[in-house]
C-alpha cells in the first residue's frame, strides 16, 4: 500500500502570540508538527504494515524549516520525505497550498492520501477536501476509524450525538481526527535511521493568493471580573447582574 501523508510545520499551542507587520512574530516560538498531522503519519505506518508491503512518502510545503517535522515523520517510521521549498510558504491560504501539494503529487501511483483534519494554526480544515478536488478522488473528513478491505476503505467519523459510517473507494483521502489511533514516540533507532532515509527538497512556484489577510489583531482584554454580594445574597444580586446588566436571563 503506497500513501502519502502530508506534514505541517506549526507554533506548539502554548504559543504566546504576538503580531508584527501583520503576521504571528516568530521570535521565541516553538515548531512543531501539526498535532493532526501525527495521526494521519501514525495511520500511514500502521496501513503500511498491516499491508505487509508498500511505502509512506512524507510532504511538506514549507519556507525550508520543515525539514525537522520531516525528519520526525522519517524518525517514526515514514519512507521518505519531500520538502516543497518555498519563502512565501508560511503566508499562504489553503487554497494555494492545495494547488502546490496537487501539483508535486500529479502523475504519482498512491492509494491513501492521510491529512490532519486541520492545522492548529489556522484552523481553515480545508487543505486535504480540496487536494482530493483537484486531483478527482474521494475524500472522507474527520475519521476516526479506518479499514481497508480489497480496493476500499470504510471510515468512521463522529457527528453530534453519534458515528456515521462511509466506504471509498481507492484511491482516496483521509482527514484524521484525535482518537483514531495513538502516535507513536520516535525512538532513537528510528532518529538515526532517519539520517539515512532520502529527504528530497524541490522548490516550487506558488499560483496567486486566493484570500488575502486584510488586517491580524489579538483580540481584545477580556474586562477584569467582579464579586456580585456575599453568601445567599449573593443569588438575587446575580440575577439582577446577568438580567439588567448582561441581558442574559
Amino acid at each position: 500500500m503506497d500513501i502519502i501523508s502530508f506534514v505541517k510545520r506549526v507554533p506548539t499551542t502554548t504559543t504566546i502570540v504576538s503580531i508584527k507587520d501583520q503576521q504571528l512574530d516568530p521570535q521565541g516560538v516553538e515548531y512543531v508538527m501539526n498535532p493532526y498531522d501525527e495521526f494521519a503519519v501514525e495511520e500511514a505506518l500502521k496501513l503500511r504494515d498491516e499491508a505487509g508491503s508498500g511505502s509512506v512518502l512524507a510532504v511538506s510545503l514549507s519556507d525550508g524549516a520543515a525539514q525537522k517535522e520531516l525528519r520526525t515523520a522519517l524518525a517514526m517510521g515514514a519512507d521518505e520525505a519531500l520538502l516543497l521549498n518555498n519563502a512565501e510558504a508560511g503566508n499562504i491560504d489553503c487554497m494555494t497550498t492545495a494547488r502546490a501539494l496537487a501539483d508535486s503529487i500529479q502523475g504519482r501511483n498512491f492509494d491513501l492520501l492521510l491529512f490532519g483534519k486541520q492545522a492548529v494554526d489556522r484552523d481553515q480544515h480545508g487543505v486535504g477536501p480540496a487536494v482530493a478536488t483537484i486531483l478527482g478522488v474521494p475524500c472522507i473528513t474527520e475519521v476516526v476509524k479506518l479499514t481497508v478491505e480489497g480496493d476500499k476503505v470504510i471510515a468512521e467519523r463522529e457527528v453530534e450525538g453519534a458515528r456515521e459510517t462511509l466506504e471509498a473507494s481507492l484511491p482516496c483521502a483521509i482527514t484524521c481526527q484525535k482518537g483514531l489511533n495513538e502516535p507513536r514516540r520516535a525512538s532513537l533507532k528510528g532518529i538515526m535511521a532517519a539520517k539515512k532515509k532520502p529527504l528530497e527538497t524541490r522548490e516550487v512556484e506558488l499560483a496567486g493568493p486566493s484570500m488575502e489577510i486584510v488586517e491580524m489583531a489579538l483580540p481584545p482584554k477580556r474586562p477584569a471580573g467582579r464579586m456580585v454580594g456575599e453568601g445567599a445574597a449573593a443569588v438575587p444580586a446575580l440575577i439582577d447582574a446577568l438580567r439588567g446588566e448582561a441581558k442574559v436571563l
